[in-house]
């Protein structure tokens, strides 16, 4: 997005090749951005400058891209013409609220269904800067807001309950545009300009996580998890994981395009459960299916507080996990914000994945360890955000097979 609204071309490597990303740069096509593919992985953006999107009648699909969606909605708000963020069924379900009543603070004007996409977005209106603090703590809803303050009068200053990731701001400064932030802040004016700039995408640690807890419960398993990004903001599940005792060292730690970068090594360890600190949640916030497996094969009670976030993801990822794991055969409290799972051994079953990538790929790893195979439906969307999983996995030993 950044680099679309740049002056210049940006190079981009080691984009993910996953629906979202791809139905992301597709919407910023039809506005009039030239985006080139010269290889996998790889893109040539042919920024348009701050004010060079062009409108269109036609809808802009988002596909299942929630992230895509909010962040557009903040980028199209301060445009001179309408447009129409769609998503897909399971999108079309996800809370817009949080993003449009701070945007229409702002001066925006943003229709909805009672708070769920479609999003008619109205262009022409002069936004104000404005001092929002959020009531949840979401980077999705803080990057919208950011986004929208490129094109407001004044400043616009975000501050946070507990920090987020901050990859928003990291790659605004690495575009030239004047930001200050700090761990729960982040504040900017309006009316610079966008520098094209090129960027080295780092592994991505949401991914990683499944890989981190497979071999953690997996007995005899080691796996080297090559320039995964390490951003504190993001880290959440290796703290909790160690806090577990999981064997996991950081080794050939550098810096790539402004973020921390390292190789992880991870070992079979015995887990136990925890009260997990609520400090963690927000570092953590994708992870929390994953760690849900880890809890049930540790021994003891692992308790989550202070994760009602999770009810409004793809699916409600709280009560999802909550009740596959159940049959399963573990012992899951469920709570409005979080849960008490206690540790026990897997059997096999069916579970719904409720078209959730995360909550697949969560009970794929459970599959390793369960007594009896375990039969996942609903699967489709595990490529919005891990294209390949299933070679990587069978790869690195996992026995996976798609059926139907």
């Amino acid at each position: 997005m950044l680099a679309a609204l740049a002056e210049g071309r940006s190079h981009v490597r080691g984009f993910l090749e996953g629906e979202d990303t791809r139905a992301t740069a597709a919407v910023l096509a039809q506005l009039g951005v030239r985006i080139e593919t010269p290889a996998d992985g790889e893109r040539l953006i042919h920024g348009v400058g701050l004010h060079g999107l062009r409108g269109t009648s036609a809808q802009l699909d988002c596909g299942n891209a929630g992230t895509g969606m909010r962040l557009l909605a903040g980028l199209l708000a301060g445009q001179a013409f309408d447009s129409t963020l769609i998503g897909d069924e399971s999108l079309s379900k996800r809370p817009m609220r949080r993003v449009t009543d701070p945007l229409a603070r702002m001066g925006a004007r943003i229709d909805s269904q009672e708070g769920l996409p479609p999003l008619h977005i109205h262009g022409g209106h002069v936004l104000q800067g404005i001092e929002y603090t959020l009531p949840v703590a979401s980077a999705q809803v803080k990057s919208a807001l950011l986004l929208a303050g490129l094109y407001a009068q004044g400043d616009t200053e975000v501050i946070e309950p507990h920090p987020t990731r901050d990859y928003t701001e990291r790659m605004l400064a690495a575009f030239g545009w004047p930001i200050d932030f700090e761990p729960g802040r982040a504040r900017l004016s309006g009316g610079h300009r966008l520098k094209a700039t090129d960027v080295d995408v780092p592994a991505d640690f949401s991914s990683a996580a499944f890989f981190l807890v497979a071999a953690s419960v997996v007995p005899g398993s080691q796996l080297h998890l090559q320039a995964v990004g390490l951003n504190p903001r993001r880290t959440g599940l290796l703290q909790a994981l160690r806090l577990m005792g999981a064997d996991i060292r950081i080794e050939n730690e550098r810096e790539s395009g402004g973020e921390p970068v390292g190789d992880i090594v991870v070992r079979h360890a015995p887990l136990h459960g925890v009260e997990l600190p609520e400090a963690l949640v927000p570092d953590m916030i994708d992870e929390f299916p994953a760690l849900f497996v880890a809890a049930a094969l540790a021994q003891g009670s692992t308790v989550i507080r202070g994760a009602a976030e999770l009810r409004v993801k793809e699916s409600d990822r709280l009560a999802s996990m909550a009740t596959g794991l159940r049959t399963l055969g573990i012992t899951v409290d469920e709570t409005p914000d979080g849960a008490t799972i206690v540790g026990g051994t897997l059997n096999g079953g069916s579970i719904d994945s409720h078209g959730d990538h995360r909550i697949a790929m969560s009970f794929a790893i459970a599959g390793l360890v369960a007594r009896e195979p375990v039969h996942i439906a609903d699967c489709r969307n595990v490529a919005t955000s891990f294209p390949g999983f299933i070679e990587l996995a069978n790869g690195c030993g996992f026995s996976l097979r798609e059926v139907g």
